[in-house]
């Protein structure tokens, strides 16, 4: 309109006058269709909006009528994530079993252990078979030999000795192999802590042993470069029970049941004290770095209770 007007204004000052009886009248000269209200661009055809707005104004439409649009569509893939990981957290129990635990040889309680058999069937299969005792081995009469301010540590059995033996005889097989691949198909699928507060996880590897060590080894008379494993990689029969969110078991433990009784047991063992740790010491730490044998042997004693705990009694429930 501004151009027209302008335009008009030049040409009369050149032109000459032209007669009375064609006076121009500026309302007859063509303008742009007038553009409808912000409130109404949103139920406007694409062959309107074409026609009466120029480009600017229909990208600006344009982005004000996609981005509920894409506002929704990112709205929707969050809750995709958040159902994940709440089918990853509210796992649901199939079965029960209990841990009955004295201090010094006094009671303190029963433990009562829900087990994920549909979303965890091979770490649930594991401590049903421990805790029943049908592997031969049972956790009857084992100990707990580490106390943390966040979890408390179950010794499981032995991979050698009398259990080894007991387990050789009833075929039972205490490979971790499944368990394993059962821990990386959780920690992927499952975002966040997976060990949450009254959760309860077999160990399945040790995320802080070194690297294997290269050593030449004499084969048939010829010199071969070997690897040497440094420490022993858990049997997949420790287990331990967050009394506090724990998202440092992640990285080692396998999740396989929570508490649904007994949770204040779990606290009374949480408050048995415990060899002071030392980690921090120069002597330490140099013993760490030659790697001195009793600088191991001291570390195995870090965190173990002064009083003997020991679960009793344990099994399954109807």
């Amino acid at each position: 309109m501004l151009q027209n007007q302008k335009i008009l204004h030049f040409s009369s000052q050149i032109l000459p006058p032209a007669p009375s009886t064609i006076t121009p009248k500026l309302q007859n000269f063509p303008t742009s269709t007038p553009l409808p209200s912000l409130k109404h661009n949103c139920k406007l055809s694409r062959r309107e909006l074409a026609i009466s707005g120029n480009s600017s104004l229909l990208l600006l439409l344009g982005t004000q009528i996609l981005e509920p649009f894409n506002l929704s569509k990112v709205r929707a893939e969050e809750e995709n994530l958040n159902d994940t990981s709440l089918d990853c957290t509210n796992k649901v129990p199939t079965k029960k079993a209990f841990l009955d635990v004295s201090i010094d040889g006094q009671p303190v309680g029963r433990i009562v252990v829900g087990l994920y058999g549909e979303t965890a069937p091979a770490g649930a299969a594991r401590f049903s078979s421990l805790v029943s005792g049908t592997a031969g081995i049972s956790y009857r009469r084992k100990e707990f030999v580490k106390i943390m301010p966040n979890y408390v540590q179950h010794g499981g059995v032995r991979s050698y000795g009398v259990d080894a033996e007991l387990a050789q005889k009833t075929g039972s097989n205490l490979a971790i192999d499944n368990l394993i691949e059962e821990w990386e198909r959780d920690y992927v699928k499952c975002s966040g802590t997976k060990n949450l507060a009254g959760t309860v996880s077999i160990i399945v590897r040790d995320p802080l042993k070194p690297p294997p060590k290269l050593k030449l080894v004499a084969r048939k008379g010829k010199l071969e470069i070997d690897q040497e494993e440094v420490g022993k990689d858990p049997n997949g029969t420790q287990f331990v029970i967050s009394t506090k969110d724990s998202p440092e078991l992640d990285a080692s433990a396998l999740v396989v049941g929570k508490v649904l009784e007994g949770m204040e047991v779990v606290e009374k063992i949480g408050q048995v004290k415990t060899v002071q740790e030392n980690t921090s010491s120069p002597y330490f730490r140099v013993a760490k770095l030659i790697g001195d044998k009793r600088a191991v042997v001291a570390e195995r004693g870090f965190n173990r209770p002064y009083s003997k705990v020991v679960i009793t009694n344990c099994g399954l429930m109807a």
